[in-house]
């Protein structure tokens, strides 16, 4: 190299380099700062707070910013929506508490959480490519149903309008509405047969643990579901205690409206609980399993006794003889069980088998109940049938028109039927039963020839039919009980549906389309 020439150029050691200075307001914000914003923003909302909404209803909403924040790994996930969803019917009795919004209308917690899963999943669907729709199965015959209700509504449209019930009328198909979204929410929701089981399995022993408490209201008479206002922010709109008894004995509401309600919710778990002894992903040893999924067989059995209510042997009886005509010998085994049991409760509770059980080999006596308080509130099943089938003849083929009924308060205009049969006959007309019937009874049909047919896994099978038997069940109580107003156990049936939609549409299905009887390479 000549002695003339450049030294080489080299790229500066950035070690060596100083840091370069950043002028205030350049480049990021100082952390500082952001905090302190938050700190402005949060202390402004809580003043606002303070000055124009009640101190309850601010305490509330900070303890569940608190709450949310917090725990936000853990709720905002797809399995705990379903868990809240699932716990807020289990736990918190409808009608008698509201969360302490102020609102023009008592916000029940079971609507708020029906409304947080309808809008995660509209935003899911807008946002997520990967979500798609799942498969509902039962659609058609929801939609079969809304269609003669609005068949009815329509045809009774000028007549509601002059008597004042239009508004009444669309706040029941709102209401109907509502109760039906939890089954296409909790469809969407069931993505893998792992959420299916776990979701199964928390929903089946929450039913364990309000059996549970409904025993130990029948004996200690205090249930904690009346108690709930003192530990959770929430506004009592009923502080009756529920009280009602039979025979002289006391029953147990649990957390249901009424103690019918409970009894019927209750039975539609006793299949589930029967299942889940065998397939239960939890306990993992088979007699570990079958131990503690038989505990809360015994449980839910006990529950069902403590709310001492006919509808449940009705429910019980009608789930039996189907499993003994479609699987004898899995009712034969029951049977087996069932008996002892049931000895074992005419020792310890008989006052409470009697009522239940025994009432109906007298005839003539559990008939003349049913025809009691004839006209007033109260009646018994049978003697409304007159007066209701009174008001059937004039409306025969399109009833008055869904939701234009008002049994309580100052605007009532008809009686209680404790027949949702009837009810439906009464407002809905012969076109309003016959897409109720196919509401509850196509599904299972359907569960059934799946059971029976198609399902290439026995634990599918199972689950079907279970599932089969325990809508069928309940539709067998809808003679006995007003089940769109008794929202738990009708919100109950909707998750189960659910479940049993998952089944039928993503279960193990064995081939559709039958073998040939002749190929041309058979013949040779």
């Amino acid at each position: 190299m000549s002695s003339g020439s450049a030294p080489p150029v080299t790229p500066a050691d950035k070690t060596d380099a100083p840091p370069a200075e950043v002028a205030p307001g350049d480049g990021a914000r100082p952390r500082w700062a952001t905090v302190a914003g938050i700190a402005i923003l949060f202390a402004a909302i809580v003043i606002a707070g303070v000055i124009l909404l009640p101190p309850i209803a601010v305490g509330a909403a900070l303890l569940g910013i608190a709450l949310i924040v917090l725990l936000r790994r853990i709720l905002f996930t797809w399995p705990a929506l379903l868990f809240l969803l699932a716990a807020t019917i289990m736990f918190i009795p409808a009608r008698r508490y509201a969360l302490p919004i102020p609102l023009p209308f008592a916000l029940e917690a079971y609507r708020l959480m029906i409304f947080v899963a309808i809008a995660a999943l509209g935003l899911a669907f807008l946002f997520d490519r990967s979500r798609r729709w799942r498969p509902v199965a039962f659609g058609w015959p929801i939609g079969i149903f809304l269609a003669t209700l609005l068949v009815s509504f329509i045809a009774n449209g000028t007549r509601l309008v002059n008597e004042g019930l239009a508004t009444t009328a669309l706040s029941g198909f709102f209401q109907l509405g509502v109760l039906l979204s939890v089954f296409f929410s909790v469809r969407q929701l069931l993505t893998s047969e792992r959420m299916v089981m776990g979701f199964l399995m928390v929903l089946t022993w929450m039913a364990v643990i309000v059996a549970f408490f409904a025993i130990l209201e029948r004996v200690a008479r205090t249930n904690v579901f009346l108690m709930l206002a003192n530990f959770l922010p929430l506004v009592v709109l009923r502080d009756d205690g529920g009280d009602a008894t039979r025979a002289g004995v006391n029953r147990a509401y649990g957390s249901a409206q009424h103690p019918i309600a409970l009894a019927v919710m209750l039975c539609m778990f006793l299949p589930i609980l029967i299942y889940l002894a065998k397939y239960a992903i939890w306990p993992r040893n088979v007699w570990n399993r079958r131990i503690a999924y038989g505990i809360g067989t015994v449980l839910v059995f006990g529950g069902i006794i403590a709310a001492i209510s006919r509808t449940a042997v009705v429910v019980m009886g009608v789930m039996f003889l189907l499993t003994l005509v479609l699987r004898p010998k899995v009712a034969l085994l029951l049977a087996a069980f069932a008996v002892p049991a049931l000895l074992l409760a005419m020792f310890l509770v008989p006052a409470q088998v009697e009522s239940m059980l025994l009432s109906f080999l007298d005839v003539d006596t559990l008939i003349a109940s049913q025809y009691t308080s004839a006209g007033m509130t109260g009646a018994g099943r049978l003697a409304d049938l007159e007066p209701a089938f009174v008001e059937v003849r004039q409306y025969p083929f399109f009833g008055q028109g869904f939701g234009s009924r008002i049994v309580v308060g100052d605007d009532a205009n008809s009686f209680i039927l404790d027949n949702q049969v009837l009810s439906v006959l009464m407002e809905g007309g012969a076109l309003g039963v016959i897409g109720y019937a196919v509401f509850m009874l196509a599904p299972v049909v359907m569960l059934l020839v799946y059971a029976l047919r198609w399902a290439a896994e026995p634990r599918h099978a199972l689950l079907a039919f279970a599932l089969a038997v325990s809508i069928a069940g309940y539709s067998a109580a809808l003679f006995f009980f007003d089940a769109f107003g008794f929202f738990q156990s009708f919100l109950v049936h909707m998750m189960l549906l659910a479940v049993a939609a998952w089944v039928v549409t993503e279960g193990s299905r064995t081939a559709a389309a039958p073998k040939p009887a002749w190929t041309p390479e058979a013949g040779r």
